[in-house]
């Protein structure tokens, strides 16, 4: 399969890993003053290479024709530098897409940026894609995903676990009543600075939320030393909690050292808070952040339907579903949903329904 530009870079890489399609990405930034692929980009494609075995990869001199025929995915315990451009959830993303199908159970220490204002942080996944894949029925006590230290943008400095159980295959899923809030949970954390920063925020964001809901608890994390990375830093990670165990999670991060306009502790919890928000707004039983995952796990389900009802889908959601269609030939059934017959009130809604393809992990043993 042949695709141009850099643009869904990982998702194509992805895809292409899953499905056994081989891919040619032509004209990666050829008009560009440094073409060719970012170090970033290239610290992914050997961490594919990593969990996979007799994967092939050429790159052209220039770095702007990429051509990855894909192995068989091995997994096992892998160690890997996550480049400091990007943080490692950007890395992480992609781990939790493959680490069910591996031949063996996942185990890899990620090092790099933790935090960073572009990409969803190791906190925000933690707290909304592992409960998301419990519910896939991609549970047991392999699955964890865990902060050893923390390390801001732009040095980093940080190291993350991420453990993960094999599966065979995936179980349809009906996931269509989100259900209302119980309860706020949240990390403030801090590093590199006064430890006062996380109290700051977390008043800042109690000031809004507590107007909606008593059941709230935000935890504050200050890491000193060798486990504090190399760069100062704070932020906040928030989640809403619903009765059927949806989890809608935002989060904001400090600007890093030397870039932009310093941000106060008070307006970083604030704008946290509203974004939260904003996100119980726009509803849906998977948050904006992963539902690419959810639709993912669809396709790949037994040969079932399974359905889930999604917020406004963000523009990565939407290409995502091109390629979906694209390796897999599955069309999802997109039906909008009227708020206004709903009790739960908020953004337009749409209900996503597909067949799955019965993907099955063909390298998993059979006890």
């Amino acid at each position: 399969m042949e695709f141009e530009g850099c643009s869904c870079f990982r998702q194509r890489l992805v895809l292409s890993t899953l499905s056994g399609k081989r891919v040619k990405i032509r004209n990666i930034r050829s008009k560009d003053d440094n073409p060719g692929l970012r170090d970033f980009e290239a610290s992914f494609i050997r961490l594919l290479d990593k969990v996979t075995n007799g994967t092939r990869i050429e790159i052209n001199q220039t770095g702007t024709v990429l051509f990855y025929q894909p192995g068989l995915l091995s997994g096992g315990s892998i160690e890997h530098e996550c480049n400091v451009q990007r943080s490692v959830g950007y890395y992480l993303e992609a781990l939790l897409m493959l680490a069910p199908f591996m031949k063996n159970p996942l185990r890899a220490v990620l090092t790099g940026v933790t935090n960073d204002p572009k990409d969803p942080s190791v906190d925000l996944l933690k707290i909304t894609a592992i409960p998301l894949m419990k519910t896939f029925g991609i549970d047991g006590d392999g699955l964890e995903l865990k902060v050893l230290k923390r390390g801001m943008a732009p040095a980093g400095g940080g190291e993350v676990l991420f453990s993960c159980p094999i599966r065979r295959s995936i179980r349809p899923m009906q996931l269509t009543e989100p259900g209302k809030i119980k309860r706020i949970r949240g990390t403030a954390f801090s590093v590199r600075v006064s430890p006062q920063m996380a109290n700051r925020i977390v008043d800042a964001a109690r000031s809004i939320l507590n107007k909606f809901i008593p059941d709230i608890y935000i935890y504050t994390d200050h890491m000193k030393g060798l486990s504090s990375g190399k760069s100062p830093g704070f932020g906040l990670t928030l989640v809403a909690e619903t009765v059927n165990g949806t989890f809608l999670g935002a989060e904001v991060v400090s600007t890093p050292q030397g870039q932009g306009e310093p941000v106060l502790p008070e307006d970083l919890g604030r704008n946290c808070a509203k974004l939260l928000l904003e996100e119980i707004y726009r509803g849906g039983c998977v948050d904006s952040t992963n539902q690419s995952l959810a639709l993912l796990y669809m396709t790949l389900g037994q040969q079932d339907v399974s359905k889930t009802l999604l917020g406004p889908p963000s523009p990565y959601t939407i290409e995502f579903l091109r390629h979906i269609r694209d390796f897999f030939q599955i069309m999802f059934r997109i039906e909008p949903q009227n708020p206004e017959e709903d009790e739960c009130k908020g953004g337009e809604k749409i209900l996503m329904t597909c067949v799955g393809v019965g993907y099955s992990n063909i390298s998993k043993t059979i006890k």
